[in-house]
């Protein structure tokens, strides 16, 4: 996946939640793409695997994941997205898995507003076949 994106300032003075905010949404196409390409599925089923894989609980796993792979600026990113104070809580995940999911997301959207495409596509494919390996393992 290739992204154009012509942005010309300093990314790592936004704010880590508007990192995450548009990290969620990087994160949230590349799974849709990666689950629409693996195999052609009813939209209902396609929308139940994303509902899965963009949730906090995944995604405080997939923080973990990455985290000993990133260079030190890439790791101060998700960090500072980690400690960032949201204005509300999550539904479905405990709080330090909201904040994990959140260090995620502003990761993302880090180095999609960077231009690190190649990057992007390195963590989300570490990212996806771990997952697929622990589904495999508990077949």
């Amino acid at each position: 996946m290739a992204f154009n994106v012509n942005f010309s300032g300093d990314v790592g003075q936004f704010s880590p939640l508007n990192l995450a905010f548009v990290g969620d949404a990087v994160y949230s196409l590349l799974t849709r793409q990666r689950l629409v390409t693996d195999a052609n599925r009813p939209a209902n089923s396609l929308n139940k695997l994303s509902s899965q894989r963009v949730c906090a609980v995944s995604q405080s796993v997939d923080y973990y994941r990455v985290l000993p792979l990133l260079t030190e600026e890439e790791a101060a990113i998700a960090k500072r997205g980690r400690n960032a104070n949201p204005s509300h809580k999550a539904k479905n995940a405990s709080a330090a898995e909201y904040r994990n999911a959140t260090g995620l997301e502003a990761l993302f959207g880090y180095l999609y507003l960077s231009g690190e495409n190649e990057r992007i596509m390195e963590l989300f494919d570490i990212i996806w076949s771990g997952d697929t390996n622990e589904k495999q393992e508990n077949l």
